[in-house]
């Protein structure tokens, strides 16, 4: 039986480009979003086997479903890819898109996170990927802190949870990947740009399988990216604030 891969956030970006590179290395694909055609013609593109699950991970419910759908086909990678962000002043964006950004980028992450590698543990073997980003390395994005705050989450679990199966022993490996910006929908939806060069979605993804293949816990797929990130922890967090919150613009 071939190895699965469930992919969340297939139906476009850095999750589509992720599909395209774990089918190509001979997984099974389950795509799963809430865009019922982009992931159908993704399938059709990938070939015979490859499964689609239409879900809203906004909504716990759906979350719990979707691991009772795929749990019993042989499943090896997850990858949690659903995810969005949102640009304005916190005295001004909408609660309900913010409540519904934090159950996409935060609660079902937890929940297929916890769901799955519970199962990987078991057998001892899997790979978890939780798509973060560089935001969740850094000390908060003022007009996007909610998105900001989210990332951060998912970096800091990632990488509490792989230390414990590294300390039991585990051959389970769990990582977030932390790209800055990269060029997909994501700014149309968020509402933003950014004073960043882009890098495109299909080499993020390369670095991104690379790395959890690799068995690296937090994947930054940009040289430039890397350095901040480790220079982030020199500057006084008033500052480096501030400095983040000027490289993002309204759209």
């Amino acid at each position: 039986m071939a190895r699965t891969a469930v992919i969340t956030g297939a139906s476009s970006g850095i999750g589509r480009e992720i599909a395209r590179i774990l089918y190509a290395k001979g997984f099974r694909c389950i795509l799963c979003a809430r865009r019922e055609d982009r992931l159908k013609e993704l399938a059709q593109e990938l070939g015979e086997n490859t499964r689609v699950v239409v879900c809203d991970l906004s909504k716990r419910e759906e979350c719990f479903s979707l691991y009772e759908q795929v749990k019993d086909e042989n499943v090896g990678v997850l990858i949690n890819g659903a995810g969005f962000g949102l640009f304005g002043k916190f005295t001004q964006s909408e609660l309900g898109r913010e409540l519904e950004m934090i159950d996409t980028n935060i609660t079902a992450v937890h929940i297929l996170t916890k769901l799955f590698v519970k199962d990987f543990a078991q057998k001892d073997r899997g790979y978890i990927m939780n798509i973060a980003s560089s935001a969740g390395l850094m000390s908060g994005g003022p007009y996007m802190s909610t998105y900001y705050a989210s990332k951060a989450y998912v970096a800091d679990l990632t990488s509490a949870v792989a230390r414990e199966l590294e300390e039991a022993g585990s051959k389970v490996k769990v990582c977030a990947l932390c790209p800055g910006p990269v060029d997909t929908e994501f700014n149309d939806v968020a509402g933003t740009k950014f004073g960043v060069k882009a890098i495109s979605a299909e080499q993020c993804a390369r670095d991104a399988v690379k790395g959890m293949f690799g068995g690296k816990t937090i994947i930054v797929p940009s040289a430039t990216l890397k350095l901040a990130a480790a220079g982030a922890h020199l500057v006084p967090r008033k500052l480096l604030v501030a400095m983040t919150g000027r490289i993002q613009t309204e759209n």
